[in-house]
């Protein structure tokens, strides 16, 4: 049976106190503490996170914005959707050496300038850290740290410090006393995460935590991790690049898939302006099987250049390959390429490359693919300043693809003077400098593109 013991309720506030006293430390009423009993149950860890709540109409809840505290970092804050959000908890993934605790020191630096930081390391000792601000030449006068894996510890200096924003490094070293799994298990990081996303949303602190991925690019650790914080982030980009691709997977607060471009210099990551110019590749002279495409990364368009290489095959399976881009629509492609415009590539390797490292899974790559296997296959280059997309239908149509204004308006800015597109995104209003050719299947564009020839 659960114990019983005595507590002590005033009658005028209901306050609870352990042992009797004269004046109720809640209220300040005299003589108000009556003797109650209590089953001592013990409390559930959770149980702040049980309170009641009454029932409220929609309509009657006031919707407000809620503020944000930017960066510093223009490319860091276009994924976070503007900055971050008081008590939102963000998770940020990548591959080992990518450039995670480099932008998140270099972002604590920027917002300690305005706003009272914590940087909390489990995977470096404090002296690593010091000795990586010194290298990125940071001033970190501002920055608290504290180097430390046990949860229960870190959660009492933040409840002491109470700092607005706090970077846990990493969520996969931390371990809860309450437990007796090694960190980095399943238990360990499902509990400690759930502890800090109730800690921040309690006391309004924005916690970013660093997450470690597993072989195939995806976050390690339980998929609830995914699914309990505000914000995931994702590293892109070869690690032997000079390039890193930051992208929103999911966010309550902004845009979904959204990109942050950022060039990896001696004095850690900088935000690249003009993005376009890295996905595009300058040849002296036209080359077959490249063409132009104009995405949509979140808000942003982006002019990114697809290669495609043809070739004969030497075994009895060709191959298909692409790099990225979805591989699974390629074979796809090709057989709407044979049945509605007759061109056959049975007994051709096809390999197709998105330029740059990023990773396009929009299906408004679909005729810039298309289009560059054409040129590579009749080892015909493209007309010079032509931009390209649209989607594939089964059929051999060529749907529109959202927000045809954006990427038009890109491509006019960085000088294309053509653009091949489907006839549903044709804009009512010319475009300076830009000649729109609009088409509504595949065999149309075709056609058209050998008369510009």
């Amino acid at each position: 049976m659960a114990k019983v013991k005595t507590l002590f309720v005033c009658s005028e506030c209901a306050g609870v106190c352990p042992k009797w006293e004269g004046k109720c430390p809640h209220c300040g009423a005299w003589n108000t503490l009556q003797e109650a009993r209590e089953s001592a149950a013990p409390a559930h860890r959770y149980a702040p996170l049980a309170g009641a709540s009454p029932v409220r109409s929609l309509a009657e809840i006031e919707a407000r914005e809620l503020p944000r505290q930017p960066t510093g970092i223009a490319e860091f804050d276009r994924v976070l959707g503007g900055g971050l959000v008081s008590g939102a908890v963000v998770l940020i993934g990548g591959d080992p050496g990518i450039g995670k605790s480099t932008l998140l020191l270099q972002a604590l630096v920027s917002l300690s300038k305005a706003v009272k930081v914590l940087y909390v390391t489990g995977e470096e000792s404090a002296e690593q850290v010091a000795l990586r601000a010194r290298r990125l030449e940071l001033q970190t006068a501002g920055v608290d740290l504290l180097a430390e894996i046990r949860l229960e510890t870190i959660t009492a200096a933040l409840m002491e410090q109470k700092p607005s924003i706090a970077v846990i490094d990493s969520i996969q070293t931390l371990y809860s006393s309450e437990l007796s799994a090694a960190p980095g298990s399943v238990s360990q990081v499902r509990e400690c995460a759930a502890q800090l996303t109730r800690l921040a949303k309690q006391t309004g602190t924005a916690i970013v935590l660093i997450g470690h991925v597993t072989k195939d690019g995806t976050l390690a650790g339980p998929r609830v991790l995914e699914h309990i914080v505000d914000t995931v982030l994702y590293f892109e980009g070869d690690t032997h690049s000079a390039f890193r691709l930051v992208r929103a997977f999911k966010n309550r607060f902004g845009a979904v898939n959204e990109l942050g471009v950022f060039a990896m210099t001696d004095r850690g990551l900088r935000g690249v302006s003009n993005p376009s110019a890295l996905f595009l590749s300058q040849h002296e002279q036209n080359v077959p099987g490249s063409c132009v495409m104009a995405t949509q990364e979140g808000t942003r368009p982006l002019l990114v250049e697809i290669q495609a290489l043809v070739d004969s095959a030497n075994a009895p399976n060709p191959r298909r390959l692409t790099v990225g881009l979805e591989s699974t629509r390629l074979a796809m492609l090709l057989a709407v390429l044979h049945r509605h415009a007759g061109v056959v590539t049975y007994d051709q390797d096809v390999f197709v490359n998105a330029v740059g490292g990023v990773k396009i899974t929009e299906p408004a790559a679909d005729l810039p693919v298309l289009l560059a296997i054409m040129s590579s296959l009749g080892n015909r280059a493209l007309p010079r300043g032509l931009v390209v997309f649209g989607e594939v239908g089964l059929a051999g149509e060529i749907r529109p693809a959202p927000r045809g204004q954006e990427r038009l308006r890109e491509a006019a800015k960085l000088g294309f003077g053509r653009a091949l597109i489907p006839k549903a995104n044709a804009p009512r209003q010319p475009i300076e400098g830009l000649d729109i050719i609009a088409v509504d299947r595949i065999d149309a564009a075709i056609a058209r593109l050998r008369d510009l020839d």
